[in-house]
C-alpha cells in the first residue's frame, strides 16, 4: 500500500465515526493519561492487551475502565482491521517493536517516551513510516500536558522576550511515586536495566531535548557533552540516579539536569522547571509545584522591560489528543511534526550513548 492509497482510505474509513484504538503495552503510568485522553478526544477504547498481564499498572488500567476487551494476545490488537489507533507505554524497549507492527498492519501510533531505546530501533522506525504512510507520534507530556508550557509558547512567539537563544530544563522525578506505581509495592526490575529503560537521558531527558527544540524554534541540534551518574544504587550498576547534557543548535544552547533525588517532603513527584532566555526577556515555568508560594502548578513567570508577571495559565488549551485525532482523519502533522519527533529521540539517543559514566553506573 502506498502512503497515498494509505492515506485515503484512512480518511474515507474514518469518517463519520469515532476513532477505535487499542492500548497494547501497559507497564507505565503514563497509559492512564494516554487513554484518558483518547477518550476525551472523542475515540473508542476497543481493546487492551500487554506482555505482563499482572504487572501493577495492567490491573489498574483493567480496573479504570472493565468495559473495555482484554485481549489475551497483544498481536490480535495490533493486526485487527477495526482498529485505527494505537497507543502505548509498554517496557520501553518494547514500544518500537509494538509500533512497527501496529503501522505495518495500517495503524498510527501514540507511545510514550522514550519511544525509542536504540539507533536500530530509531532506524527501523524511520524506515516504516515512509514505507506505510502512517506516523509515530511520542507523547512529551511535559510539553503536550502542561498549560504554562502552552502559554509559554505563546508568549515566546508573540516576541515579548525577544529571540529565545537559550533553554534551561530541569527534570527530577521521585523513584517511590506512588502514582507510577499504580498500586505495586516498587518500581519493576526492568527500570534498573538500562537495556530495558534506554538510560536516564533517553527515558527522562528526551522531554527536556523536545522543548529545547520547540522553544528555540531548532530543526536540528547536536550534543556538546552529556553525563550519567549512579550515586545511591550500587547493587543497581545498570540503573542511573542523575544525568546532564548539554544541546547546541546554529542559533541556541541548551542545559538539562534529570535525576531520581525528589526529597519526600516535596508534595508532587518531582518540581519539574524550565527556564527559556530570550534576548528581551525570560521565563520560568514551575510546572508542577511553587515550592514556597502560590498552591497548585502551572505556575509561569515572565521577566521583561516591564518588570515582573505571574501568568494565569488555567485558560490555556491542552489539544495534543485532539490534533492526533485531526491528524488521523486528515493525514496531517499537526500535533507535532513527525521530523521533530524523529530528531528528539536522536539527540536523546546520541546524549545516552556518548555519557561521560559515573559512580557505580555501568
Amino acid at each position: 500500500m502506498t502512503s497515498e492509497t494509505s492515506e485515503t482510505s484512512t480518511a474515507d474509513a474514518t469518517a463519520g465515526r469515532p476513532l477505535r484504538f487499542a492500548a497494547v503495552g501497559l507497564d507505565h503510568a503514563h497509559i492512564f493519561g494516554q487513554i484518558a485522553g483518547l477518550l476525551g478526544a472523542g475515540c473508542e477504547l476497543v481493546g487492551l492487551a500487554s506482555d505482563d498481564p499482572d504487572a501493577a499498572v495492567a490491573r489498574q488500567v483493567r480496573e479504570r475502565w472493565p468495559d473495555a476487551p482484554w485481549v489475551e494476545d497483544p498481536q490480535q490488537l495490533l493486526e485487527a482491521d477495526d482498529v485505527d489507533l494505537v497507543t502505548t507505554a509498554g517496557v520501553p524497549d518494547r514500544r518500537a517493536p509494538i509500533a512497527i507492527t501496529a503501522m505495518r498492519h495500517g495503524k498510527d501510533v501514540v507511545t510514550d517516551k522514550p519511544g525509542c531505546t536504540t539507533f536500530a530501533q530509531l532506524d527501523e522506525l524511520r524506515a516504516t513510516v515512509a514505507e506505510t504512510g502512517r506516523f509515530w507520534s511520542v507523547t512529551f507530556s511535559e510539553r503536550f500536558g502542561v498549560r504554562c508550557v502552552t502559554r509559554a509558547g505563546e508568549i515566546a512567539r508573540s516576541g515579548r522576550i525577544g529571540r529565545v537563544v537559550q533553554t534551561l530544563g530541569l527534570g527530577p522525578h521521585r523513584e517511590g511515586d506512588r502514582g507510577h506505581l499504580a498500586g505495586g509495592a516498587g518500581r519493576p526490575d526492568w527500570f534498573y536495566d538500562e537495556n530495558r529503560f534506554g538510560g536516564i537521558l533517553v527515558d527522562i531527558a528526551s522531554h527536556q531535548i523536545d522543548q529545547f527544540l520547540w522553544f528555540t524554534g531548532s530543526e536540528r541540534a547536536e550534543i556538546g557533552a552529556s553525563t550519567v551518574a549512579n550515586y545511591t544504587h550500587p547493587e543497581s550498576p545498570g540503573f542511573q540516579d542523575f544525568g546532564d547534557l548539554l544541546l547546541r543548535s546554529e542559533t541556541a544552547t541548551g542545559y538539562v539536569r534529570v535525576d531520581w533525588f525528589t526529597p519526600a517532603g516535596l508534595p508532587t513527584w518531582g518540581d519539574g522547571r524550565l527556564f527559556v532566555l530570550g534576548t528581551e526577556g525570560y521565563l520560568e515555568m514551575r510546572k508542577y509545584v511553587d515550592i514556597a508560594g502560590r498552591d497548585g502548578g502551572d505556575h509561569l513567570f515572565v521577566v521583561d522591560a516591564n518588570g515582573t508577571e505571574h501568568v494565569d495559565c488555567s485558560d490555556a488549551p491542552l489539544t495534543y489528543y485532539d490534533d492526533v485525532v485531526a491528524d488521523v482523519r486528515n493525514r496531517t502533522e499537526t500535533a507535532c511534526p513527525q521530523a521533530h519527533t524523529f530528531e528528539v529521540m536522536r539527540l536523546a539517543l546520541e546524549a545516552q550513548a556518548h555519557a561521560d559514566r559515573r559512580g557505580h553506573a555501568r
